[in-house]
């Protein structure tokens, strides 16, 4: 097996696991792909093809990214929740990680956030309404960015093709 064989291989790899991790919080997301990409241009062997995938996977991977932050944001911002509450949510979805196994991260982030709202707006309806909108806002970022890291996933998977072919 030649030395670009197993750049492609270990990319491919590192792609896939890339895009997982736009879902599964504590998996490298979008920022391992575009490395991933950027390492197949370098030693994967596919010269010209390699950087035009790369260029087209980058700039996938900084719209799935600001696309997620911003929708994110805006969302937040419109129902008037603040960051604090979603670092509530952050640590205890952490902390749930390691108590409920698999669904403990959601589980954890979920009642973090309904947590610091109930203490910030003092009314269980209020508070409940708001975290389902936080948790709304944090899907529809995660949802965007896991299509824009799909497309990235793509754009090698055709440029490996257009590699080979050549």
């Amino acid at each position: 097996m030649n030395p670009e064989a197993v750049v492609t291989a270990l990319c491919g790899l590192a792609i896939l696991v890339g895009v997982a991790g736009t879902v599964i919080p504590v998996l490298p997301g979008s920022i391992l792909i575009g490395l991933s990409l950027l390492g197949w241009a370098l030693w994967g062997g596919a010269g010209t093809t390699g950087w035009v995938v790369f260029g087209i996977g980058l700039v996938f991977v900084l719209a799935g990214m600001a696309a997620g932050a911003v929708l994110t944001g805006r969302k937040l911002k419109q129902h008037s929740i603040p960051s604090r509450s979603v670092m509530v949510g952050i640590v205890f979805g952490v902390v749930g990680m390691f108590i409920i196994p698999v669904v403990g991260l959601f589980a954890g982030f979920a009642a973090g956030l309904l947590l610091s709202e109930l203490q910030r707006t003092r009314v269980v309806g209020t508070a409940v309404a708001s975290s389902w909108a936080a948790l709304k806002a944090t899907g529809l970022g995660m949802i965007v960015e896991f299509g824009l890291a799909c497309l990235a996933a793509s754009t090698w998977v055709v440029g490996l093709w257009v590699a080979s072919t050549a």
